[in-house]
């Protein structure tokens, strides 16, 4: 099956200075939208959800990373491709999670609480660990020697990135939605709406510029997303498992380990001072933003056929208030 992807490592995908520009700014409007109904007592939140918050933090930024990297080793994937599922892996959750947490009758406050915690810490530690368990791969790997991505991560320039795209709309969307509420109040849904037409539409806008070359790729790499996102899927709720927390946070903990923001790690890969466009890497992120959300919204349906009880259900049904 990696027959197909023999070329992929050297291989520089085609977008425009202008394509690049919407993908930022489209990124940034997500997140904005995102922010929006992020208020300041969602972070007072973790007080209420001490141990699942602590639970979520650790399966998406310490866990989730360590095992995509055995994973990587298992199965053993072209280079470039590796290190696009250990970058993925590195990204904090995604801007449809909060969407999905709803549809799945989770803990709405926790999800969102999880997020604002995400992006935030996503800053220092999304370049962290890429450095850590990218730089480990490049090392265990004999392969690595021949990778057409850079072996050493410019660390301040990553956190850079990730903060203009990441932190600045999310504490100017969180200002706004304070400064305006009823303004914010009144279009939230139709924002929220966009946000998700916006993000398929950049993710569709990055496939369809390298249509070409998609094509004879989509079947070696719709099996390994498929293998990467039961993973992440499967750690959150493992870990809200074993942890022992509600189950209705054991929902939110699969989702919010489980979508991770892949149009934060296109943005990356696209830019030419981290990644050049690799091949190999834009490829798993493209489709990775694809599936993720026909998969999250697969076992949102699942999840909402499951009752839960009703005294749980009442405090979900709280926190979405």
């Amino acid at each position: 099956m990696y027959d197909l992807l023999m070329d992929i490592d050297s291989l520089r995908l085609n977008f425009s200075e202008g394509g690049l520009l919407f993908m930022n700014l489209t990124l940034a409007a997500i997140m904005f939208g995102v922010a929006l109904e992020i208020k300041i007592d969602n972070f007072k939140n973790i007080v209420n959800y001490p141990k699942s918050a602590i639970l979520g933090v650790g399966s998406q930024f310490i866990l989730l990373p360590a095992l995509t990297f055995v994973l990587v080793l298992l199965l053993n994937p072209p280079p470039s491709i590796a290190m696009g599922m250990i970058l993925i892996s590195a990204c904090p959750g995604g801007n449809v999670s909060n969407f999905i947490s709803s549809l799945a009758k989770a803990n709405v406050a926790l999800s969102v609480s999880l997020t604002a915690i995400a992006t935030l810490s996503a800053t220092i530690l999304t370049p962290l660990n890429y450095a850590i368990w990218g730089g480990m791969y490049v090392r265990y790997s004999e392969r690595a020697l021949h990778l057409n991505i850079p072996i050493e991560i410019d660390f301040l320039q990553m956190a850079q990135t990730v903060f203009i795209l990441l932190g600045l709309p999310l504490i100017l969307g969180m200002w706004f939605g304070h400064r305006f509420p009823e303004f914010t109040k009144k279009y939230l849904k139709h924002i929220k709406i966009g946000s998700v037409v916006l993000y398929l539409s950049f993710i569709f806008g990055a496939l369809y510029a390298n249509v070409d070359f998609m094509g004879r790729i989509l079947l070696p790499i719709g099996v390994l997303i498929l293998v990467l996102n039961a993973q992440t899927l499967f750690t959150g709720y493992l870990v809200g498992t074993i942890g022992r927390v509600p189950r209705a946070d054991r929902r939110s903990l699969s989702i919010e380990t489980g979508i991770q923001n892949s149009g934060l790690a296109l943005i990356l890969i696209f830019n030419p001072k981290l990644f050049d466009a690799n091949g190999g890497m834009a490829v798993m992120a493209a489709w990775w933003g694809i599936w993720q959300m026909i998969s999250g919204l697969l076992l949102a349906w699942l999840l909402s056929r499951i009752k839960l009880p009703a005294a749980r259900e009442a405090q979900v049904l709280v926190g979405e208030k």
